[in-house]
């Protein structure tokens, strides 16, 4: 789920409704251009053991590969309610500070009705404060999936989230401080349910992008005022894998949109993307996965343009991983792990999810190159053996540092990506076939098939 843009922030903020709201909020100072991105969101993996019900934040330089932030740790958790999230939305108040909303439901157990959002402010995202919960209402049903937009007609932000009012529909509070909020009001029922909106305004437009729960589908409405009950959907309907959920739209720091759709279960794939040049339109075109890799174990998140000393500001209070994974080229949802003591690739997302965690390491035979070092099985690394790649615990001899050495190269499918040349077999790359990894001996002048199987993203 994506927020409203900064840029139009700063043109909503011509208007005497904001002069007003900025009033209440603060003075909105001087904001400096967005240059990166900041994702918040909570985490699960196919059996549960990456799963996670606290804020996580991950940043990124492209919008479209992250790397998550304290050791993909939560960077705060509630501590009322459920005494777990999911759904956070971060977004960016008139006077240029942050908040979080979230939905009040730590794991599972969908069939728990909470009348509460979640709430936390932030300076600069290296803290959180004023921890709340905020009561939408006192129906007997959920309060999921938050997003949130200015109002600038109103002068004040709506906060829009799925309930059952009967049915699946949007309800909407409006608020100036997000202390207290107005009484609840259906804001989309358009006759079949629907889940999950995500809300952006564009100039004189507003958008809301939805799943049906007719079909399964992900579609676009939009509204000229965005006035409850005012959305007509504009889009036929988008979907990738079994199932999705969770749109997140999201207008990139260089003016295109971005489509974000999650999958239903975390047993699929993490995510789906999309992009456009064109909001008005019904032309999103569906990104290759390998243009994107999510955070780790990422499900249901919230993505927000920042400046450049925000993004500094996070690494430096939280901290980038001290590991690493391998995405493959040509199978862009693979990643390398081991499996009872062998390098292979698998789908992704997998569990032990920490199977595919490396620490890359000066080479054990030559510190100019990279060893693997797994992250769970610490003192076990990488290395070929028969030209096939297994996970050995270090021996010290000669024999098996060379074997477990590689020097890291410029990718033989694509110099942005990267591959792995044998230390002591240096016309051999390390490269997946039927799964396995194993080592070949491979040059440029090798298939573009092989050339891809040798090729690897080093992701987060």
């Amino acid at each position: 789920m994506a927020l409203t843009r900064r840029s139009l922030l700063r043109a909503a903020a011509a208007s005497s409704a904001v002069t007003a709201a900025s009033a209440m909020l603060g003075a909105s100072p001087a904001l400096a251009a967005d240059t990166a991105y900041v994702m918040a969101y909570f985490t699960e993996s196919p059996s549960f053991q990456g799963a996670d019900y606290g804020l996580h934040l991950a940043v990124s330089r492209d919008g479209l590969n992250w790397t998550p932030l304290n050791q993909n740790n939560p960077v705060v958790t509630p501590t009322a309610g459920q005494l777990g999230l999911r759904d956070p939305y971060i977004f960016r108040r008139q006077n240029g500070t942050f908040g979080v909303l979230a939905t009040d439901l730590k794991g599972t157990n969908f069939g728990h009705n909470s009348q509460y959002l979640h709430m936390w402010d932030s300076t600069d995202l290296t803290s959180f404060t004023g921890y709340r919960r905020l009561r939408m209402h006192t129906l007997n049903t959920h309060t999921w999936a938050p997003t949130v937009f200015w109002d600038a007609a109103r002068g004040q932000y709506g906060i829009v989230y799925s309930a059952d009012n009967p049915g699946a529909v949007f309800m909407v509070n409006y608020t100036s401080d997000f202390q207290t909020v107005s009484a609840p009001q259906v804001y989309f029922s358009p006759g079949f349910g629907v889940l999950d909106a995500d809300i952006v305004v564009d100039g004189a437009t507003t958008y809301m992008y939805y799943k049906n729960l007719a079909d399964g589908n992900i579609y676009g409405a939009r509204s000229a005022t965005g006035a409850p009950n005012s959305y007509t959907t504009y889009t036929s309907g988008l979907r990738q894998g079994n199932a999705m959920e969770a749109p997140l739209l999201h207008r990139a720091n260089d003016g295109g949109w971005r489509l974000w759709g999650d999958s239903f279960s975390p047993v699929n794939a993490d995510y789906y993307a999309w992009s456009s040049t064109n909001i008005a339109g019904n032309s999103w075109t569906l990104l290759n996965q390998r243009d994107y890799t999510a955070p780790l174990n990422a499900k249901h998140g919230s993505m927000l343009g920042i400046t450049d000393a925000e993004y500094n500001g996070l690494i430096a209070r939280w901290g980038t991983p001290n590991w690493a994974r391998l995405k493959s080229y040509n199978l862009p949802d693979y990643f390398v792990r081991h499996l009872n003591g062998v390098g292979r690739i698998d789908s992704y997302p997998f569990d032990p999810y920490r199977d595919q965690l490396w620490q890359l390491v000066p080479g054990l035979a030559d510190a100019a190159g990279v060893s693997f070092q797994s992250v769970n099985n610490p003192g076990r690394y990488l290395r070929h053996f028969n030209y096939a790649l297994r996970l050995d615990a270090n021996d010290n001899s000669s024999i098996f540092r060379a074997d477990a050495t590689f020097y890291r190269t410029a990718g033989l499918a694509d110099s942005t990506w990267s591959s792995f040349r044998s230390y002591n077999f240096p016309t051999y790359y390390l490269r997946h076939s039927n799964n396995l990894l194993r080592i070949d001996p491979l040059s440029s002048s090798s298939s573009a098939a092989d050339r891809q199987s040798a090729t690897f993203r080093v992701a987060s």
